[in-house]
């Protein structure tokens, strides 16, 4: 876990401040304000860069139909406090053009749970929203950052082509090394309504902002009751725990092994290493022959 706050959050920026001297031609940063942490931290992290280089910060909220208006408002309040030029855009139009046009086509698996329906049009959602961040990136000659972090990629709590941006800052960062970050931040570099801003993305419930469930950790860690932040503790010590199986000695495997068998995080962790191999790709030398 992290050990120095200051030192890692300076390391960040530096990252971010080295790769855009050395790219010269990126003019603009792009952001996806949801109203959650990781986006919130994000921002809180690369103003100070951005202002430095003289490099606008474009945040921008994307609501479509299900997000709720507490959501909404953190996110406005994220992009005002630190976004050089931020603006609200609601896409539910899109999102229901495009939702009719999946009624055209015929589905060939009759699947007719309620959870698939909710995974399907949330999926949509997220790309809708990334085709309008990569179309703004590319107007104003800039890049978009990625707000995942490593408990979303270890298990699979992103939606391919709808999430992954070009630059990642909090990539390998557990989610609660975040939290821990963003209370660093906001103690020790904030006050007023930037620090009100992004403390209230700290104490809220995190949401996938997909209209799926109610909170991630109904869908992370069903039957969970506490704050988010708690949880997604529990998650991360589940993750790392498991992560250190193969470095046991064989009882200690098979022990870890028994006692994760019907964990809920472990199970999706494994059902989705899918994505952490994705794409998949035929090798050269496997079809030239």
């Amino acid at each position: 876990m992290i050990k120095d706050y200051s030192s890692t959050i300076e390391a960040i920026r530096k990252g971010l401040s080295d790769y855009l001297i050395s790219n010269k031609n990126i003019k603009a940063i792009v952001l996806g304000v949801s109203g959650g942490m990781d986006s919130a931290i994000v921002a809180a992290i690369a103003k100070p860069v951005c202002d430095k280089l003289n490099i606008p910060l474009i945040g921008r909220s994307l609501p479509i139909e299900t997000n709720k208006p507490d959501e909404n408002e953190r996110a406005r309040n994220i992009g005002i406090e630190f976004c050089t030029n931020f603006a609200e855009h609601d896409l539910t139009t899109s999102y229901f053009n495009m939702k009719n046009l999946d009624d055209l086509d015929v589905n060939p698996v009759d699947i007719s749970e309620t959870k698939f329906h909710k995974i399907k049009f949330g999926n949509m959602k997220a790309r809708i929203r990334m085709i309008y961040m990569y179309n703004l990136a590319y107007k104003n000659r800039g890049i978009v950052l990625s707000t995942d972090n490593l408990t979303e990629y270890s298990l699979g709590f992103s939606t391919i082509m709808g999430d992954w941006g070009d630059f990642g800052m909090i990539q390998y960062l557990w989610k609660s090394e975040i939290y821990d970050l963003a209370e660093w931040i906001c103690n020790n570099e904030l006050s007023g309504n930037a620090r009100e801003a992004l403390y209230s993305c700290i104490v809220c419930n995190a949401t996938d902002g997909l209209g799926i469930s109610n909170t991630d950790l109904d869908q992370l860690l069903p039957g969970w009751v506490g704050s988010s932040r708690d949880g997604y503790k529990k998650v991360d010590e589940t993750l790392q725990l498991w992560s250190s199986y193969h470095e046991l000695g064989d009882m200690q495997k098979m022990t870890i092994k028994n006692s994760f068998k019907d964990n809920p995080v472990i199970k999706r962790h494994i059902n989705s290493d899918f994505k952490r191999k994705w794409p998949v790709t035929l090798k050269r030398d496997n079809i030239l022959k």
